[in-house]
């Protein structure tokens, strides 16, 4: 028995609830990430280079990431338990709270060393939060969607990520125009840290007024029946059910985010250090750069997402991870003719492909895992691979930069994650004919589900 598709107003609530939340949730991320590029390194760590002020004030953003796969533990098995709608609003507090509380915190030349702990601090409840936020984001639009055009409805809460970049840097971006340097160090950084406190509000509002995903509710109503029928209060932890029946899945999340995760924060973040540091060129060239290209990613993910549902998630994302690989070098060399139409170009076709890679994701990560795991497999699928690969990237660009004098072992660098993400694939099964419902009502309480059965009564269920 598959689902049934909800009515399009419910389903646009739910996507627009979830695309808000993830919006706020990146931009407080990503502002984190501009900030620690543009102006931390001044103020949290002044005693030291430049390069190396830069260096550390990315080793606090690396710190984020860190706590995201404790945030996706935590999360993912309250999420499973409890469900998906709860966890998200306690996501979106968390993360605004602390980025709001960013803004307010004191500097090195106001308290000292305490300065960089407190922020370090606040970083990692930002982490922890993102870590909890992206799998019940894109698994309430999932379980909410229908077989058919799951991909594309479920890229929706990925342009949060674009949106949030978009947003934190043109808010940067207006603030370093108005601003002398002196005034944006003293006081204009805070300004779009505090202006967090009223997004988060926002999402508040939106958020809570969508209903918990069906899949999930019939999901725990069985489970709820099969304790009564056998008379054991007994449950496998989602974690411990994951890793039981999952892992293969877990390793290919992991491999897939490897070359989208590397590549993002190559072209988002490393490219404010690059084109500063290397370029001699101004943060204000850089930022409208990324401010240009990131809106065109946000429209082409609905796109690619579309693709998926007709030619499946794998080709469209292995299309990506050999996309962002070819593309870096000629990325670099476009960058380094130091003009501002070939570094727009340069940028927004290394997103357009990135696009190719997170678009699919959600619906991919979801359709991998069985519902009583799903937020606990998606989340640390997608997180823990965030530690290796989106967390060290700005550092290992910037002290490969620093080494080599030059972009050549940073293009390197990322064509080695996309051979990562290509092999991943390689051994993933296609899912877009799965059907989530069913994979939830096949699965019994000690093995796997029967993914042969469920993917043939899906494939029926989507094709005409």
């Amino acid at each position: 028995m598959t689902s049934s598709p909800p009515d399009s107003r419910s389903l646009r609530r739910v996507v627009a609830a979830s695309l808000v939340g993830t919006t706020i949730e990146w931009y407080d991320f990503f502002l984190y990430g501009s900030a620690a590029a543009l102006v931390f390194n001044k103020l949290f760590f002044p005693d030291s280079d430049p390069l190396v002020g830069t260096l550390l004030s990315f080793l606090t953003y690396a710190v984020g990431f860190a706590a995201r796969p404790v945030g996706a533990l935590v999360f993912g098995h309250y999420g499973d338990r409890i469900g998906r709608k709860k966890l998200l609003v306690v996501s979106l507090l968390m993360m605004g709270g602390a980025t709001f509380a960013i803004g307010l915190l004191p500097t090195h030349a106001t308290v000292g060393g305490l300065a960089p702990v407190l922020l370090t601090t606040l970083r990692l409840v930002q982490g922890f939060a993102l870590g909890g936020e992206w799998g019940g984001a894109v698994l309430l639009v999932s379980e909410h969607g229908d077989a058919r055009r799951r991909g594309f409805w479920a890229s929706w809460p990925q342009t949060g990520a674009p949106a949030g970049q978009l947003l934190a840097t043109a808010v940067l971006a207006v603030l370093t125009a108005l601003l002398s340097d002196a005034a944006f160090e003293s006081w204009g950084w805070r300004v779009p840290f505090l202006l967090s406190g009223v997004l988060v509000l926002l999402g508040l509002w939106i958020r809570l007024a969508v209903d918990e995903s069906p899949v999930f509710k019939a999901a725990r109503a069985r489970e709820e029946a099969r304790k009564k029928e056998r008379d054991t209060a007994a449950e496998e932890m989602p974690l411990l059910a994951v890793l039981r029946h999952h892992w293969r899945d877990v390793l290919v999340a992991m491999g897939a985010r490897m070359a989208e995760n590397i590549s993002f924060y190559v072209l988002t973040a490393f490219i404010l250090v690059y084109a500063t540091d290397h370029l001699d060129l101004s943060q204000q060239t850089a930022l409208n750069a990324v401010l240009i290209a990131s809106a065109v990613h946000f429209a082409v993910i609905p796109m690619w997402g579309a693709l998926s549902d007709r030619v499946g998630r794998r080709p469209v994302y292995l299309l990506g991870a050999v996309g962002v690989g070819a593309w870096i070098f000629p990325y670099f060399a476009l960058l380094d003719s130091k003009s501002f139409g070939s570094m727009v170009l340069a940028t927004t076709v290394g997103l357009v492909l990135h696009g190719a890679m997170y678009a699919p994701q959600a619906a991919f990560f979801s359709e991998l895992f069985a519902t009583r795991m799903r937020y606990s497999g998606a989340s640390i699928g997608a997180q823990f691979s965030s530690v290796a690969a989106g967390a060290p990237a700005p550092m290992i660009a910037t002290a490969l930069l620093a080494e080599y004098d030059g972009p050549a072992m940073v293009g390197v660098y990322v064509i080695a994650a996309a051979l990562l993400t290509v092999l991943a694939l390689a051994c993933a099964k296609e899912t877009r004919f799965r059907d989530l419902d069913s994979v939830g009502a096949d699965e019994p309480a000690d093995g796997p589900v029967d993914e042969t059965s469920a993917g043939e009564r899906a494939r029926k269920a989507v094709q005409p």
